[in-house]
């Protein structure tokens, strides 16, 4: 039976504050939240898609749900509520790279419960072929949590695929909980989609091959970690292979592993192999690093096609 959407994700869009210039107090006014992003990347792929999620009766939630509706993300299932504000953050550049500052405690997506996930979201995600999630997505609350490990098992049972990105944050919870949140979520997923960065820290294990190993150990099928400027190593069916990155000039890689989910996805959700959709994402990626914010540079089709 056809499908509705081709990917979904769940979590939480953020307005995002960018600093133009580092040490000076000068901002562009842009949009985050890493499943939000990597779903606006999709759907500059040309992914049918749509955003689960809760925001609030306020002016940030005003603007995120402008922008879903002019990147034709759609938002059926964004719960717009007096309960919580829309989170906020900060992007800072300085030698040691970006560094992050939020204003999401309480938030509005912060209050994501499993029964409000079984009203419209889980409506759209039986009409899916694909679900992304994060790590991000359950560190924001225990609620939040338990919402996507809820919503990953709704998705199996629709036989809709499901794709986590660990996007590890240490400053939203500890670590042990981290480590066992994400491997309970690995075991649900058919990608896991971790960086090298999040590995470290969640495995123990400084070695790509090590790193693709535990992530099989944990229950994953198929794995793509990501590796930054060198690309990625992927693995699934007994098979890896290292997909070189592109040597691009850096200027902001706020998103860049957001960018790098949404377009594998979108490519996915076409019937490219996994070596070819990860081919495309290392393109997208290198391209959004070169501008600022995490959803300004997303790039388009034809954009992507020249790099490669």
């Amino acid at each position: 039976m056809p499908r509705r959407y081709d990917v979904v994700a769940l979590g939480e869009g953020m307005v995002e504050f960018n600093q133009t210039h580092a040490g000076e107090p000068v901002y562009l006014q842009g949009f985050g939240g890493d499943t939000s992003n990597a779903v606006v990347a999709a759907a500059r792929a040309g992914a049918r898609t749509a955003y689960l999620s809760r925001v609030g009766n306020d002016w940030s939630g005003d603007r995120l749900m402008a922008l879903w509706q002019a990147e034709g993300v759609d938002s059926c299932a964004v719960d717009r509520t007096d309960d919580g504000p829309t989170g906020l953050y900060f992007v800072t550049h300085g030698p040691e790279g970006h560094e992050f500052g939020y204003q999401r405690r309480g938030s509005a997506a912060a209050r994501m419960t499993p029964g409000w996930f079984t009203g419209a979201p889980h409506a759209v995600v039986a009409q899916a072929g694909i679900l992304h999630v994060s790590g991000i997505s359950m560190a924001i609350s225990a609620t939040a949590c338990d919402t996507v490990l809820a919503a990953m098992q709704a998705a199996r049972a629709a036989e809709c695929r499901v794709s986590l990105d660990s996007n590890l944050r240490l400053k939203l919870w500890p670590l042990d909980e981290a480590r066992a949140a994400i491997a309970r979520a690995a075991a649900l997923c058919d990608w896991f989609l971790p960086s090298m960065d999040d590995a470290v820290h969640l495995s123990g294990h400084a070695d790509p091959q090590a790193v693709v190993d535990w992530a099989h150990g944990l229950g994953a099928p198929k794995v793509v970690l990501k590796l930054g400027s060198e690309g990625c190593l992927i693995s699934a069916n007994g098979q890896r292979e290292h997909i070189p990155g592109h040597a691009v000039p850096l200027v902001d890689a706020t998103g860049a592993g957001d960018c790098f989910c949404g377009n594998l996805l979108a490519r996915l959700a076409t019937g490219d192999t996994l070596s070819e959709a990860a081919r495309y994402a290392n393109a997208a990626a290198a391209i959004a690093v070169q501008g600022f914010g995490a959803v300004a540079p997303l790039p388009r089709p034809g954009v992507v096609r020249t790099l490669l």
